[in-house]
């Protein structure tokens, strides 16, 4: 997108917030750089240049737009569309991956050199990890700074640096402002909104348009108790990350997701907004989905009535794998079941942090699991074999799932498992792989909805008239779902 000077000249120059997060501006003359829907005024094209990541714009010397505050742009889309190592190391990068293992953690995940992960980061994104992951610890910095009262020092480790020193000359050269001034500024921007004590409350943005109903409908209609709720207008669900446990309250928004963290150890910030994002589709570029999805005149309808529908995903792939076992064959309610027995058994107390929250445990880990009695399950003998069988796969890592996942080969490894047919395989790469091709044509609601739209209703057919909504299958799906009454297609009251 960025190599396209014509192209990003005139989204610029319109001010079109779909290009937020595909390209920045920079200004040759103010060594500025901005997103393309910037309100001010637009430069001469003469000094405008444009690159590709916000990580390239400050290895560039340019310093981030007061005004637009690029570095809160959603991220780009390719990221979740593709499979390659470069999107790949992306993900891992955004859930913090550079910060925890460097960057020789980073290529034996890819099962890369380090050499070869520079060189195709450098090649796509101007910038290689360590760039990368230093613009996200300046953005990391900057959240801590204006939407908490710790102590600078704190704030500096808490985002990921090594020194306070570091810390204050990355703040100054990224912002042109110091941390305390960041800070007197969001205090005056900020003096009549209400703070929560012990929570981060942040602003999280997407591409519109956005739909909420089957997003937020899904994941409170199958929402373990205990792990997940909906109260008070959000979602809220027990978090587990690298260096301790969170609870997230997820709200919808007109133009953003209001977002609330109460976190054990700031050093998860950045990996748990990350994951929220991943969890709630904000990357997403619904245009691109929609205008695909609008060919097919029986789809064009259902695009048209309620634009912008996102797949409902998981903050842990593992979690969701168990719990697509779980749900094989029975209701949602019968699988919500299910799986709260799991967690009262199984799972990690925590303490809600809001004293009306029903929030207790969070979910077991596949190595918590591990130890279960096949017995004490309720379920048929088939299932319990395929359940501890994924469970000990997860456990001893032979079954590597995670944003990270090459998709087709973790399909191949889900596909070996007993128990495991076409069906369990596709909702886990939809929903915890991200795929957003995975398409579901012998699902009974996307077979109900096919018929009744007109469509071919057997699997056979259905896939190959779906083979022009590719690559977005996996958005058909939801639109599909969507002409049910079922619960998960419905905002909560």
């Amino acid at each position: 997108m960025y190599t396209d000077t014509d192209r990003c000249v005139r989204a610029v120059q319109s001010k079109d917030a779909r290009f937020d997060g595909w390209f920045f501006t920079a200004v040759l003359t103010t060594r500025i750089y901005c997103r393309p829907s910037c309100p001010a005024v637009p430069p001469k094209v003469e000094n405008m240049t444009f690159l590709p990541s916000a990580a390239a714009c400050q290895q560039a010397g340019f310093r981030a737009c007061k005004r637009c505050r690029p570095d809160t742009s959603p991220g780009s889309p390719e990221w979740n569309a593709r499979a390659d190592a470069v999107a790949r190391a992306m993900r891992l990068i955004q859930d913090g991956v550079v910060d925890r293992e460097g960057v020789p953690g980073l290529a034996a995940r890819l099962g890369y050199s380090t050499r070869q992960v520079e060189r195709q980061l450098n090649a796509e994104l101007g910038a290689g990890p360590l760039a990368l992951a230093r613009a996200q610890r300046a953005q990391t910095a900057r959240l801590l700074i204006e939407t908490s009262a710790l102590p600078m020092g704190d704030v500096a480790f808490a985002a990921g640096f090594s020194s306070i020193r570091t810390f204050n000359e990355t703040v100054r050269e990224v912002f042109a402002l110091a941390p305390g001034e960041l800070r007197l500024r969001a205090e005056k921007a900020n003096r009549h909104v209400p703070k929560v004590p012990g929570t981060i409350s942040l602003r999280l943005p997407y591409r519109a348009p956005l739909n909420p109903d089957n997003l937020f409908g899904h994941l409170a209609a199958t929402a373990v108790p205990g792990v997940e709720e909906w109260r008070s207008g959000a979602y809220r669900r027990t978090l587990r990350l690298p260096y301790g446990t969170g609870v997230v309250a997820l709200s919808p928004r007109p133009d953003h997701i209001g977002c609330q963290l109460a976190l054990t150890d700031l050093r998860d910030l950045t990996i748990a907004i990350s994951r929220c994002r991943w969890m709630l589709d904000l990357d997403a570029d619904p245009e691109a989905v929609d205008e695909q999805l609008r060919c097919d005149p029986l789809l064009a309808p259902l695009v048209d009535k309620a634009p912008g529908r996102r797949v409902p995903r998981t903050v842990d792939a593992a979690e969701f794998a168990v719990r697509a076992v779980l749900g094989q064959q029975v209701s949602t309610a019968a699988a919500r079941t299910h799986a709260a027995r799991l967690v009262a058994s199984y799972g990690e107390p925590v303490a809600d942090p809001d004293p009306a929250g029903g929030l207790t445990h969070l979910f077991p880990s596949p190595q918590a699991l591990a130890g279960l009695d096949p017995d004490s399950l309720a379920l048929p003998a088939s299932r319990r074999a395929t359940l501890t069988t994924l469970v000990g796969a997860l456990a001893d890592g032979s079954l590597p799932l995670g944003i990270d996942s090459d998709w087709e080969a973790a399909r191949a490894q889900l596909n070996a498992l007993p128990g495991f047919g076409p069906w369990t395989t596709e909702v886990i790469a939809m929903r915890a792989l991200g795929d957003p091709d995975a398409f579901l044509p012998s699902d009974l609601g996307v077979r109900r909805a096919a018929k009744e739209l007109g469509l071919p209703s057997t699997p056979a057919a259905l896939t190959a008239r779906a083979a022009g909504w590719r690559p977005w299958r996996a958005y058909a799906v939801q639109y599909l779902w969507a002409t049910d009454a079922h619960p998960i297609n419905h905002l909560p009251v």
